[in-house]
């Protein structure tokens, strides 16, 4: 029998000690903590925020034109924070210099205004005059190009339905006599009182066909006149709903310009209470991204207010060398449209044109190509030399956002569609491209101005 060596540990120790100790009540709780599963607490949680999202999103839909509004007074505030920026330069505090800012373009607009004030108003009510003259020849020019291409385009019948008219004419003449072999032969005769009414039906529809014939191009441009006037004021009262309201027109207004100076005034206040919405860790980062749209919106509204001014003055100028009538007017309505891009310069051409039929077609044809080539030299010029890298919305997307904020928000969602399709782009590019794709792309150049 051998005895275990010196220095040697006993079996019994070794079994003991192979044997695991009993778990402590933290390691018990920790594993019970990781234990994939939803606990009433987390349940709670997530309705609580699911329930605040819907009723925050439902609340969005229901105030959204002041949030549309509280986003225009956003967008002018950081415009007229660049100004503010450089009279600070000076040694003017940034809340004087806002409000100079903001009441010297207001008294410029009034200087301005009260300057062409009296040609406006003679040349507006000049427009509401000639328009429909103007449709009445349209539909005049179109009539006598029916059977041709403008007759395919514009559904025209042209001379198929001369023929048909020619029946109905004959069938109206024959209608007093009755034939052998006509259904009228085998009708018993008709009482007095009936054959009375019968003659004056007749005769009535008989002074209905001959008045197309008597006065054709009046009665087809009242019709036209008509349906034009209807289709306007239903998109009128869809797109323009706030028109009606005079008072919310005016408070819209001067949100706008109070949240306007006041962002100007001391943005930094409104950047840290911003900042305080985002976790610590992506702190950084949001404020970047925040700091990137800044700067696109102030360089789309600063480009957009100098191309209002360049389009309003060079389409006045080529109206009246071209003499088409109400040329301040519609150089007017040219620069203000300019602020909506795409659509804008196609509703503003379309009075120009109709004036331009006054005088002759060859004219409006004329005005048309002047309208195309001024908007071909600000896509191509005029706004590249402006935007200088900043963020530009492609014409696809431009159309789409349009038409999508317009259907859902009306007039306001068509004004801020550009720039909030402008703001999103930036985010889509730093939070998604360049994080999660991993894609290193430049999304704003900051230039000194900024």
């Amino acid at each position: 029998m051998s005895t275990p060596k010196s220095g040697a540990t006993p079996p019994s120790k070794v079994l003991a000690a192979e044997e695991p100790s009993p778990p402590s009540p933290a390691d018990v709780g920790e594993r019970r903590d990781r234990t994939v599963g939803w606990h009433s607490k987390d349940v709670a949680r997530a309705a609580a925020l699911v329930i605040a999202m819907y009723l925050g999103v439902q609340l969005l839909w229901f105030a959204n034109q002041l949030v549309l509004v509280v986003f225009l007074g956003v967008l002018f505030g950081l415009a007229v924070e660049a100004g503010v920026d450089r009279l600070e330069k000076y040694r003017i505090r940034r809340g004087i210099g806002a409000a100079m800012i903001v009441i010297g373009f207001f008294a410029l607009l009034v200087g301005v205004g009260a300057w062409i004030t009296p040609t406006i108003r003679e040349q507006s009510v000049e427009l509401k005059t000639k328009i429909p003259e103007a449709v009445d020849r349209v539909e005049a020019w179109l009539k006598k190009r029916q059977s041709g291409f403008f007759g395919i385009v514009f559904g025209g019948s042209g001379p198929a339905s001369q023929p048909a008219a020619g029946q109905t004419a004959a069938g109206q003449t024959a209608s007093g006599q009755t034939s052998v072999g006509s259904p009228d032969s085998a009708r018993p005769p008709l009482p007095v009182p009936g054959t009375a009414a019968r003659t004056d039906t007749t005769r009535a529809s008989s002074d209905t066909g001959r008045a197309p014939t008597q006065g054709g191009a009046s009665s087809a441009g009242e019709t036209l006149r008509g349906s034009l006037g209807r289709q306007l004021g239903r998109v009128t009262g869809y797109v323009f709903p706030f028109l009606s309201h005079t008072v919310a027109v005016f408070a819209g207004l001067m949100l706008i310009i109070f949240m306007a100076i006041y962002i100007a005034a001391d943005p930094d206040t409104y950047h840290r209470g911003m900042m305080h919405l985002f976790p610590h860790h992506v702190r950084k980062r949001a404020g970047e991204v925040l700091s990137a749209m800044a700067i696109v919106l102030r360089r789309w509204l600063v480009t957009q207010m100098i191309a209002m001014a360049v389009i309003g003055t060079v389409t006045t100028i080529a109206l009246l060398i071209l003499k088409v009538k109400a040329a301040f007017a519609l150089g007017l309505i040219a620069g203000l449209m300019e602020f909506i891009p795409t659509v804008g310069p196609i509703i503003s051409a379309i009075p120009a044109v109709a004036m331009g039929f006054i005088d002759s077609p060859q004219k409006a044809f004329t005005v048309a190509a002047v309208y195309m080539g001024i908007q071909f030299l600000e896509n191509h010029l005029l706004i590249p030399m402006l935007m200088k890298g900043g963020v530009d919305v492609p014409p696809v997307l431009t159309i789409l956002g349009q038409a999508l904020f317009t259907l859902l928000f009306g007039f306001l969602g068509l004004m801020v569609a550009v720039p909030a399709l402008a703001a999103t782009m930036v985010g889509v590019k730093m939070l998604y491209v360049e994080r999660v794709v991993g894609d290193d792309i430049d999304v704003v150049k900051k230039s000194s101005s900024d």
